[in-house]
């Protein structure tokens, strides 16, 4: 029997929605800097609205961007694994935001929840969601690792017992960085292809994670930003930082799809930090706090019991 055909104006305005309420709470809790937004339209079909915010008290730049682009044919990397979606022409939506807070004791976020529908007359459409959050610390905290784990496992409970252990692993293996050998930060949810049992409960989980994401995110910014730090701390923080760009370009599959599809390269590469740097063959000083990333926070771990290396 056929689903019914997606509510595509729903999920859109919901992203609308989402991309409004999410710059409304990250203002106010910078309460210096304001959101610049710059409209664009994209040549083969569609656009979006970039909105980023600049020099403020919290948030050295945070980027929040719609974007809805359509097109005849799908690029490569979107058909390499998904041969049947050759030949038909495509819609992708999403909301995608990263923050780079000014304070090393701070940790950067992404988050990003997206829907794609693919269509080819007198054949069934073929859609899904996809989206998730993680958290990059430069200076871990426990409780603020246990407290991002257990708002992404409450908002996943609804779905089933299996979904918060499964997007947990999904984003821990995704977002690793492979030719250093460690995770990027401290994981979330990361998911895909979601399309079952039906739209209705697909679109309630997709919703869940993008409203779920500021729950998560800015307690631990309220934390921590009244935390003093030096140059000591705020060098390690450019550092770290690399490996972020490290993999935003190499392995991150959004950013190469982006391109590919003749995305706003402006819009696509907002998630860079403003400032970075890299030193050769750093290494930390044992037992020091800059040592204690990489020994109590990169090694993937339950966050919801007592915290141990899985």
């Amino acid at each position: 029997m056929s689903q019914p055909i997606p509510e595509i104006n729903q999920v859109k305005a919901f992203l609308l929605s989402l991309q409004d309420q999410i710059c409304q709470k990250l203002a106010a809790a910078d309460g210096q800097a304001s959101f610049v937004e710059d409209q664009w339209v994209r040549e083969e079909g569609g656009g979006g609205r970039s909105r980023v915010l600049t020099h403020g008290a919290v948030f050295e730049q945070a980027g929040v961007n719609f974007s809805h682009v359509s097109g005849a044919t799908l690029p490569a990397s979107a058909t390499a694994h998904r041969p049947e979606l050759a030949g038909r022409s495509f819609q992708a939506m999403g909301v995608s935001l990263v923050i780079h807070p000014l304070s090393p004791y701070i940790p950067t976020s992404h988050a990003n929840v997206r829907f794609f529908i693919a269509e080819k007359p007198g054949e069934e459409p073929v859609w899904w969601f996809g989206g998730g959050f993680d958290l990059t610390p430069f200076y871990g905290f426990e409780e603020d690792a246990h407290h991002w784990h257990l708002t992404a496992q409450q908002l996943c409970q609804p779905f089933g017992d299996d979904v918060y252990p499964k997007y947990k692993k999904w984003c821990d293996d995704y977002f690793f960085i492979k030719h250093r050998n460690e995770a990027r930060g401290v994981g979330g949810l990361f998911f895909d292809d979601v399309n079952t049992p039906d739209f209705a409960t697909s679109f309630a989980f997709m919703q869940a994670v993008g409203n779920g994401f500021t729950d998560a995110y800015l307690p631990i910014v309220e934390k921590r930003k009244v935390l003093p730090w030096g140059e000591r701390e705020r060098q390690f923080q450019l550092y770290r930082r690399g490996r972020y760009v490290e993999f935003n370009l190499v392995w991150d599959r959004g950013t190469l799809f982006g391109l590919q599809t003749g995305g706003r390269t402006e819009s696509i590469l907002m998630s860079m930090p403003p400032l970075v740097r890299w030193e050769y063959n750093f290494q930390p000083e044992t037992d020091s706090p800059e040592a204690a990333l990489y020994r109590d926070f990169l090694p993937v771990r339950d966050w919801l019991s007592n915290g141990e290396k899985e």
